[in-house]
């Protein structure tokens, strides 16, 4: 077995293909759409903050705010309010009103009740996927994020019985990874991992030996911004309809 570095991963790469025995799917701007809604809460904040500078000001000194929170917080609509607050605080000098202060907990509650309506071609890809005769893979969520969060995102999308579990992790690491396979008693070599983000999905899933099937959405999150890269263990598509051709 080769090993091939990307940065500051090892990349496994295995000349035999496995078969499947673990479909990993990511959630958010894969199964529904969910980046659009904190881009439009964040439009609204930043309305709000605007005697304290300009647009270019406030996006990266709350996108800084973010960046240093991230290892305490995490992800999340919770994560994303308390980065909202202290941000607002500190551009502000503290003179932000009260009333202000608690707009911008308002906004960040509409964010637990995000509309989670699939994306096109999910559901009856998903349903094509679960309802193969003698299905050999097991088939989760696998997500990052806050578990109550996510667990309630899944139940409003209509997708939960579609899925064997769902695995939702603080961070897609690489220790997240080790349990996603020792977990579902998958070897990374039979593991295909599906996702949207190259950053938390793809490259990390290819660092560990696993397959993966990039599926970019339009709108990515700065955090999630990542360098692509080719690889034989990589399929890169345009639409979800078209996984079932490749597993």
């Amino acid at each position: 077995m080769s090993v091939i570095c990307l940065g500051q991963h090892n990349v496994r790469c295995c000349p035999q293909k496995e078969s499947t025995n673990l479909l990993a799917i990511d959630a958010d701007d894969t199964l529904w759409d969910c980046q659009s809604h904190f881009n439009a809460v964040e439009d609204r904040y930043f309305e709000l903050l605007k005697p304290y500078g300009d647009r270019p000001y406030l996006y990266e000194e709350f996108f800084q705010t973010e960046k240093a929170n991230m290892s305490s917080l995490g992800f999340g609509s919770k994560a994303f309010t308390i980065s909202m607050i202290e941000n607002a605080l500190r551009v502000s000098g503290g003179s932000i009103s009260s009333s202000k202060i608690a707009e911008i907990i308002s906004l960040g509650k509409t964010l637990l009740d995000m509309p989670t309506t699939p994306l096109p071609h999910v559901e009856e890809t998903l349903k094509l996927i679960h309802n193969t005769n003698e299905k050999p893979y097991k088939m989760v969520v696998f997500t990052k994020g806050e578990l109550l969060e996510q667990e309630s995102k899944l139940k409003r999308s209509g997708l939960l019985p579609y899925f064997d579990d769902i695995m939702i992790v603080s961070d897609k690491d690489d220790n997240a990874y080790q349990r996603l396979f020792s977990q579902y008693g998958a070897s990374a070599e039979s593991t295909i991992v599906i996702g949207n983000s190259f950053k938390s999905d793809i490259a990390p899933a290819i660092c560990q030996g696993a397959r993966a099937i990039y599926i970019p959405y339009h709108i990515t999150w700065r955090m999630e911004h990542a360098q692509e890269f080719e690889h034989e263990r990589i399929t890169k598509l345009s639409n979800f309809k078209e996984i079932p051709f490749y597993i």
